[in-house]
This record gives structure tokens, C-alpha cells and sequence, in this order.
């Protein structure tokens, strides 16, 4: 395998990959100087990582990319689809969360960690995980939105029920959890709210994360002075923490997603051999990629391509999939720590205008 890299292997950006018996892809890996970075392993001392993986390994493999951008993207997509078991033990896993709104006949708003399709609404990714389950449970609490399972059986106060209520004596379903008692509820397992109104809840929610509303810290707020108001003073401190945790998340919302906005432009990345490439990044996400063009007819089918990029009204960051989500968190990180590279975008009015 050594003499092979030697003998084959360039210094030139790219990614690698090592497999072991079977083929069984052990380690994905990527550097702007492919035959350097593989020839490094070889000289690993026994117990690092390199070396066990070397011991292991069976062949090694690479494949050029242009430029230092597009081989940390192709690594990161290589690592969600495969998860090679190197990369999974020893690699730092890069976290984030979203926020789901599940498609239930009630829909719940709950924190995860995964994107997979079944029907739900997702928002985000958000960096900071743990801050995000805490909030999102306060988000539920102070818009009366369940968070019971999601088997649980729903009964609206204004559905028609063709054999009446649960019991022979007419006595009205008991709430399944102490939230319908403590007004953190409303209950719909036990028809205490109907559909429209629990509805007009989850879309305030809908509209909180997308930024466009504060009507839950009102809320809260609202319920905390009356609370003080009436000497309930313990309970007065619940809710100022909550409405704290919420009025820092709704900070960090907008921050956030100004950031993904901000990250939309056309980026001409410094290739190899002086051989760059065009980057169509929308949103935080590269929606497509070209070569600079270099004659009238290649201008127009750039500029083509960049106006089916940016036109139209984007989604946001509703139902991402994981290897999306880790995208946009990979582009934002690459210019904050390269701003420099900024100044290679080009805002795609101005790229369509000429400058």
C-alpha cells in the first residue's frame, strides 16, 4: 500500500478512504495534500490510531477534488452515508438538535436529534442541544401544547363522539397527565380544548420558531406579573426562569438564522492549479456547482443557473435531512474560522449584474 501511494498518489486536495477485509470502509479522511497526508500514516508509531487502522487496512483509496472546500464537503457526506467505524469511535461527532412539529391530529413540539421522514415539520439545526430540549419543553408549557405519547387518544371538545363519553354515567374523560390540572395543558386527550383553538396554538408556535412572532414570551411574561401580583412568589421565579430561557432562545433563533441567511451567495473557491470553482450556496446550503466560465456562451449558462438557484421563495430550514443540516453547520463553520474567503462571494444580483 505504501509503495502504491508513492508511486501514485499527488499532492493535490482530495479525499481518502481506507478499507479493511470485505472491503468494509474503515475511515474516511480528507487533505489539500492527498500523497503527503496518506504517506503520514505509514509513519504512525504503534498504538495511535493511524497505525491500528493501517494494521487493519486491507487497500487505500482517494479521489481528487478541486479544492479544499468541495473535499471537506465530499468528506462530510461520505461520513453521514457510511458512518465508517473509525470515523464513528474516534472522530468528534459535530451535535446539533432540531425542533419538530410532529403531524399528529395534535401536534406536539418536541426536541430531537433526528431528521427522518414521518410526516413532521423540522426547525433548525441548532447548535446548542441541551439548551434546546429545555426550551422547547418551556415552549409547550406556556402554549398548552402536549407532550404526552404520541398513541395518546385525542378527543376535542367539539368532536362528534357517536357512543358519548368514556364512562356509563356520563362523566367526562380524565386528563391523563397533572398538566391539564396545572394549566399547562389543554388537554385534548380528555376534551378540554377543540381542534381550532389547539390549532391557533401549534401555528403560534410554528411562527415563534420562524421568528415571526413573540406572542409565547408575552404569554409568560403576562402570566409572571400576575403571579408576582398575587404574592405567589415561587411560583412568580418558575416563570421568570422560563420566560428567561425563552427570551435567550429567541436571541439565539434570530442570531442563528441571520447567520443561514447570510450565508447566500455565489463563492469562488481557489482551486489546484489555479483551477477555481463556483459555489451556489443558498440558505447555508451548496445547491450547485459550476466552473468559472471563461467564454459569452458558459456566462449565460451560469448566469441561468444562478438565477434557478436564487429565485423563487425558499423553504428555510423546515425539513431538513441530517446530512443537509450538517451541511449548513460545515459552511458556517468554514467562514467563520476563513473569513478571508469571504471576500471571494459575490452577492448574486451583483454576480448577475456583472461585478
Amino acid at each position: 500500500m505504501r509503495a502504491r501511494v508513492r508511486d501514485e498518489a499527488e499532492n493535490r486536495p482530495g479525499v481518502y478512504r481506507w478499507h479493511g477485509p470485505g472491503d468494509e470502509l474503515l475511515y474516511v479522511g480528507k487533505s489539500v495534500r492527498v500523497r503527503t497526508r496518506l504517506l503520514s500514516y505509514f509513519r504512525a508509531e504503534r498504538g495511535d490510531k493511524a497505525a491500528e487502522m493501517v494494521r487493519e487496512a486491507a487497500r487505500v483509496s482517494w479521489e481528487y477534488v478541486g479544492d479544499e472546500f468541495g473535499a471537506l464537503v465530499r468528506e462530510m457526506k461520505l461520513i453521514q452515508r457510511h458512518r465508517p467505524r473509525y470515523n464513528v469511535q474516534h472522530k468528534r461527532k459535530r451535535s446539533y438538535a432540531f425542533v419538530k412539529v410532529t403531524g399528529d391530529v395534535a401536534p406536539r413540539i418536541v426536541p430531537t436529534s433526528r431528521v427522518v421522514d414521518d410526516g413532521s415539520t423540522y426547525y433548525g439545526p441548532f447548535p446548542r442541544v441541551g439548551a434546546v430540549g429545555e426550551t422547547i419543553r418551556d415552549l409547550a408549557y406556556v402554549l398548552g401544547l402536549r407532550d404526552c405519547p404520541a398513541g395518546t387518544p385525542i378527543f376535542f371538545d367539539d368532536q362528534l363522539e357517536i357512543f358519548g363519553e368514556s364512562d356509563a354515567w356520563g362523566a367526562r374523560r380524565p386528563p391523563r397527565c397533572l398538566r391539564a390540572d396545572l394549566g399547562t395543558c389543554l388537554a385534548p386527550c380528555c376534551g378540554r380544548v377543540g381542534a381550532a383553538e389547539y390549532r391557533k396554538r401549534v401555528r403560534q408556535g410554528r411562527r415563534f420558531l420562524e421568528g415571526r412572532t413573540s406572542a409565547p414570551v408575552e404569554r409568560l411574561r403576562e402570566r409572571m406579573e400576575a403571579a408576582a401580583a398575587a404574592m405567589e412568589f415561587e411560583y412568580a421565579a418558575i416563570l421568570r426562569d422560563r420566560l428567561e430561557r425563552l427570551d435567550r432562545f429567541q436571541e439565539e433563533l434570530a442570531a442563528f438564522q441571520g447567520t443561514v441567511e447570510s450565508l447566500s451567495f455565489v463563492y469562488r473557491a481557489p482551486g489546484h492549479g489555479s483551477r477555481d470553482r463556483l459555489y451556489l450556496i443558498r440558505r447555508g446550503r451548496i445547491r450547485a456547482e459550476a466552473s468559472p466560465p471563461r467564454s459569452r456562451r458558459e456566462r449565460s449558462r451560469v448566469e441561468a443557473l444562478v438565477r434557478g438557484v436564487f429565485s423563487g421563495v425558499d423553504p428555510g430550514p423546515a425539513r431538513l435531512t441530517a446530512e443537509e443540516a450538517s451541511e449548513i453547520l460545515l459552511v458556517a463553520r468554514w467562514f467563520r474560522l476563513n473569513a478571508g474567503e469571504l471576500k471571494r462571494t459575490t452577492a448574486p444580483e451583483a454576480w448577475l449584474g456583472g461585478a
